[in-house]
Order: structure tokens, then sequence, then C-alpha cells
């Protein structure tokens, strides 16, 4: 997928890197505890994918899972015992890896999620190669 797919609003408030997850699960970070409502502006962002293009807001799969099957069943899939991974982005923070997760919990009711804060010092450690 070229830049040129991505929808201008993830260009806006996302990242300016590519980063590979298995590099930032690596990270030695310690985990804390966050309110979940400074991490929800993300679902009304179409960070989840459709048809291969990122189309799809959160807020859709949470509102209508029979409509979005696929993406309802990877959130209930997803397994809440890891933190979400985040870094501060543009004055607030941006989830690297765990929107399935954030998304599970907030289903679930949790007012207080489990993130890891990855701070930018790490970027060079991450970057995808």
């Amino acid at each position: 997928m070229s830049d040129k797919d991505i929808p201008q609003i993830i260009k806006d408030v996302g990242f300016d890197f590519h980063w590979a997850e298995e590099k930032v699960w690596a990270l030695k970070v310690t985990s804390e505890a966050t309110d979940i409502r400074e991490l929800i502006w993300h679902f009304e962002i179409p960070f989840l994918r459709e048809d291969g293009i990122y189309n799809l807001k959160p807020w859709d799969v949470i509102k209508d899972p029979s409509s979005h099957s696929k993406e309802y069943d990877r959130t209930l899939k997803s397994n809440l015992n890891y933190p979400i991974d985040i870094m501060e982005n543009k004055g607030r923070w941006l989830i690297l890896d765990g929107l399935h997760r954030l998304m599970k919990a907030y289903i679930q009711g949790q007012k207080v999620v489990k993130v890891r804060k990855i701070s930018r010092d790490y970027i060079p450690q991450i970057v995808k190669e």
C-alpha cells in the first residue's frame, strides 16, 4: 500500500514513520494504567481496513458488529493481557499497537487500560527497514 492510499485524516494525525510491530513488542518498557478516555479518539479515524483500504472507523465496528463481522471477531479475539503500545505524537497519545485491544476494552466497559508509553527516543529502534 502506498502513501497515496492512506486517507488524509490518518496522515494528519498519524506518525511520520513506519514501524515494525515486532520491534515495538521487543522493547523493555513497563506498563501503566491509563484512562480509556485518553485513547478513544482513535475510534473516530478510519484506522481499520475493509477491502484492502483504510475506510473503516472503530466506531463503525463497535456500533454495527454484524456489518463488520471480520473486524468485530478480530476485536473479540484480541488478548487484553497485553498492554496497548502508545507514543506521544502531535500533542496526544497515538497507538502503535493495540487498537483492537482498546476496542475490546471499551466494549467490555473498562474505564482503565494497560499501556506502554513508548518514548520517541525509541523510533530508530522500531523503524521498519
